[in-house]
Protein backbone atom coordinates (compact mmCIF):
# COMPACT_ATOMS: atom_id res chain seq x y z
CA UNK A 1 0.00 0.00 0.00
CA UNK A 2 1.14 3.27 -0.78
CA UNK A 3 1.43 6.42 1.57
CA UNK A 4 -1.73 8.43 0.16
CA UNK A 5 -3.29 4.96 0.72
CA UNK A 6 -2.07 4.50 3.93
CA UNK A 7 -3.15 8.15 5.14
CA UNK A 8 -6.34 7.45 3.98
CA UNK A 9 -6.95 4.14 5.32
CA UNK A 10 -5.85 5.83 8.44
CA UNK A 11 -7.96 8.33 8.41
CA UNK A 12 -11.26 6.87 7.94
CA UNK A 13 -10.53 4.86 10.88
CA UNK A 14 -9.72 7.72 12.88
CA UNK A 15 -12.70 9.77 12.11
CA UNK A 16 -15.06 7.00 12.04
CA UNK A 17 -14.32 6.12 15.64
CA UNK A 18 -13.31 9.42 17.22
CA UNK A 19 -15.04 12.08 14.80
CA UNK A 20 -13.38 14.62 12.35
CA UNK A 21 -12.84 17.25 15.52
CA UNK A 22 -11.58 14.86 17.86
CA UNK A 23 -8.68 13.44 15.36
CA UNK A 24 -5.38 15.44 14.75
CA UNK A 25 -3.24 15.07 11.92
CA UNK A 26 -0.60 13.87 13.40
CA UNK A 27 -2.59 10.60 14.95
CA UNK A 28 -3.44 10.20 11.55
CA UNK A 29 -0.10 10.35 10.19
CA UNK A 30 0.97 7.92 13.14
CA UNK A 31 -1.34 5.75 12.21
CA UNK A 32 -0.47 5.77 8.85
CA UNK A 33 3.03 4.90 9.35
CA UNK A 34 4.14 8.29 7.86
CA UNK A 35 5.39 11.55 8.89
CA UNK A 36 2.96 14.13 9.61
CA UNK A 37 4.54 16.65 6.82
CA UNK A 38 4.31 13.65 4.34
CA UNK A 39 0.28 13.80 5.34
CA UNK A 40 0.76 17.37 4.17
CA UNK A 41 2.17 16.75 0.80
CA UNK A 42 -0.48 14.38 -0.28
CA UNK A 43 -3.63 16.82 1.36
CA UNK A 44 -2.92 20.49 2.41
CA UNK A 45 -5.29 20.81 4.97
CA UNK A 46 -7.37 18.43 7.44
CA UNK A 47 -10.43 19.77 5.46
CA UNK A 48 -8.78 18.98 2.11
CA UNK A 49 -8.71 15.29 3.55
CA UNK A 50 -12.04 14.97 4.66
CA UNK A 51 -13.48 16.13 1.47
CA UNK A 52 -11.27 14.03 -0.70
CA UNK A 53 -12.54 11.03 1.79
CA UNK A 54 -15.96 11.85 1.45
CA UNK A 55 -15.49 12.86 -2.62
CA UNK A 56 -13.59 9.73 -3.19
CA UNK A 57 -16.58 6.98 -1.20
CA UNK A 58 -19.29 8.99 -3.18
CA UNK A 59 -17.57 8.10 -6.35
CA UNK A 60 -16.93 4.72 -5.35
CA UNK A 61 -20.87 4.76 -4.27
CA UNK A 62 -22.15 6.00 -8.09
CA UNK A 63 -20.40 3.60 -9.37
CA UNK A 64 -21.68 1.24 -8.05
CA UNK A 65 -24.89 2.01 -7.85
CA UNK A 66 -24.82 2.74 -11.94
CA UNK A 67 -23.27 -0.89 -12.57
CA UNK A 68 -26.28 -2.15 -10.41
CA UNK A 69 -29.71 -0.60 -11.57
CA UNK A 70 -31.58 -1.96 -14.24
CA UNK A 71 -32.32 0.36 -16.45
CA UNK A 72 -34.52 -1.16 -19.55
CA UNK A 73 -36.81 -2.19 -16.43
CA UNK A 74 -39.97 0.42 -15.32
CA UNK A 75 -39.43 2.93 -13.55
CA UNK A 76 -40.69 1.36 -9.98
CA UNK A 77 -38.06 -1.38 -10.47
CA UNK A 78 -35.42 0.82 -11.79
CA UNK A 79 -36.06 3.18 -8.73
CA UNK A 80 -35.90 -0.12 -6.50
CA UNK A 81 -32.76 -1.43 -7.70
CA UNK A 82 -31.25 2.19 -7.42
CA UNK A 83 -32.05 2.38 -3.50
CA UNK A 84 -31.18 -1.29 -3.25
CA UNK A 85 -27.80 -0.99 -4.53
CA UNK A 86 -27.40 2.23 -2.23
CA UNK A 87 -27.89 0.10 0.46
CA UNK A 88 -26.25 -3.13 -0.05
CA UNK A 89 -22.77 -1.01 -0.64
CA UNK A 90 -23.19 0.88 2.18
CA UNK A 91 -23.58 -2.56 4.37
CA UNK A 92 -20.64 -4.24 2.47
CA UNK A 93 -18.53 -0.86 3.26
CA UNK A 94 -20.24 -0.10 6.70
CA UNK A 95 -17.22 2.46 7.46
CA UNK A 96 -17.11 4.10 4.60
CA UNK A 97 -21.37 4.59 4.52
CA UNK A 98 -20.47 5.81 8.67
CA UNK A 99 -17.91 8.34 7.48
CA UNK A 100 -20.43 9.47 4.30
CA UNK A 101 -23.39 9.91 7.28
CA UNK A 102 -20.62 11.89 9.77
CA UNK A 103 -20.04 14.30 6.62
CA UNK A 104 -23.66 15.03 5.81
CA UNK A 105 -24.15 16.30 9.07
CA UNK A 106 -21.08 18.15 9.14
CA UNK A 107 -19.99 21.37 8.27
CA UNK A 108 -17.68 20.34 5.74
CA UNK A 109 -20.30 19.25 3.82
CA UNK A 110 -21.25 23.11 3.40
CA UNK A 111 -17.35 23.39 1.79
CA UNK A 112 -18.54 20.90 -1.15
CA UNK A 113 -19.16 22.66 -4.00
CA UNK A 114 -22.65 22.91 -5.84
CA UNK A 115 -21.69 21.26 -8.74
CA UNK A 116 -19.66 18.42 -7.03
CA UNK A 117 -22.92 17.65 -4.98
CA UNK A 118 -25.21 17.61 -8.25
CA UNK A 119 -22.91 15.38 -9.93
CA UNK A 120 -23.27 12.98 -7.33
CA UNK A 121 -27.45 13.67 -6.77
CA UNK A 122 -28.08 14.37 -10.81
CA UNK A 123 -28.70 10.80 -11.59
CA UNK A 124 -31.47 9.91 -8.96
CA UNK A 125 -33.03 13.39 -9.60
CA UNK A 126 -33.52 12.74 -13.00
CA UNK A 127 -34.98 9.45 -12.21
CA UNK A 128 -37.15 10.87 -10.01
CA UNK A 129 -38.09 13.68 -12.28
CA UNK A 130 -38.61 10.79 -14.97
CA UNK A 131 -41.24 9.08 -12.62
CA UNK A 132 -42.93 11.83 -12.03
CA UNK A 133 -42.86 13.04 -15.98
CA UNK A 134 -44.52 9.33 -16.45
CA UNK A 135 -47.43 9.86 -14.03
CA UNK A 136 -45.43 7.28 -11.78
CA UNK A 137 -44.56 9.31 -9.08
CA UNK A 138 -46.30 12.45 -7.00
CA UNK A 139 -45.35 15.93 -8.66
CA UNK A 140 -43.87 16.76 -5.45
CA UNK A 141 -40.62 18.88 -5.20
CA UNK A 142 -38.07 16.57 -6.67
CA UNK A 143 -35.37 17.37 -3.93
CA UNK A 144 -38.21 16.44 -1.51
CA UNK A 145 -38.63 13.07 -2.93
CA UNK A 146 -34.53 12.67 -3.25
CA UNK A 147 -34.29 13.30 0.65
CA UNK A 148 -37.44 11.09 1.00
CA UNK A 149 -35.57 8.05 -0.69
CA UNK A 150 -31.80 8.96 0.72
CA UNK A 151 -33.30 8.83 4.24
CA UNK A 152 -35.20 5.54 3.83
CA UNK A 153 -31.37 3.94 2.83
CA UNK A 154 -29.88 5.79 5.76
CA UNK A 155 -33.03 4.36 8.21
CA UNK A 156 -32.60 0.48 6.66
CA UNK A 157 -29.12 0.46 7.10
CA UNK A 158 -29.13 1.52 10.60
CA UNK A 159 -31.98 -1.03 11.14
CA UNK A 160 -30.34 -3.57 9.51
CA UNK A 161 -26.78 -3.23 11.47
CA UNK A 162 -28.50 -2.77 14.66
CA UNK A 163 -30.34 -6.44 14.56
CA UNK A 164 -29.11 -10.05 13.29
CA UNK A 165 -31.80 -10.87 10.91
CA UNK A 166 -31.40 -13.74 8.67
CA UNK A 167 -30.98 -13.56 4.92
CA UNK A 168 -34.76 -14.06 4.25
CA UNK A 169 -35.51 -11.48 7.26
CA UNK A 170 -33.50 -9.14 5.75
CA UNK A 171 -35.06 -9.51 2.40
CA UNK A 172 -38.52 -9.21 3.85
CA UNK A 173 -37.85 -5.88 5.72
CA UNK A 174 -35.62 -4.27 2.50
CA UNK A 175 -39.28 -5.51 0.57
CA UNK A 176 -41.71 -3.96 2.62
CA UNK A 177 -39.65 -1.03 3.38
CA UNK A 178 -39.56 -0.17 -0.45
CA UNK A 179 -43.46 -1.15 -0.64
CA UNK A 180 -43.80 1.28 2.11
CA UNK A 181 -41.52 4.32 0.33
CA UNK A 182 -43.15 3.58 -2.97
CA UNK A 183 -46.63 3.83 -1.78
CA UNK A 184 -46.01 7.42 0.01
CA UNK A 185 -44.47 8.81 -3.11
CA UNK A 186 -47.10 7.15 -5.80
Amino acid sequence: MNKRDSIIKAALNLFVENGFHGTATSKIAQEAGVANGTLFQYFKTKEELIVTLYTNFKEELALYVANNTAVDANIKDTIKTNILASLYWALDNREKFRFMQQFHTSPYHGQLELETLRKYEEPHLQLIQQGINEGAIKPLPVDLLYALMLNQVFGLYQFMTSKELSKTEQSEVVETTFEMLWGMIT
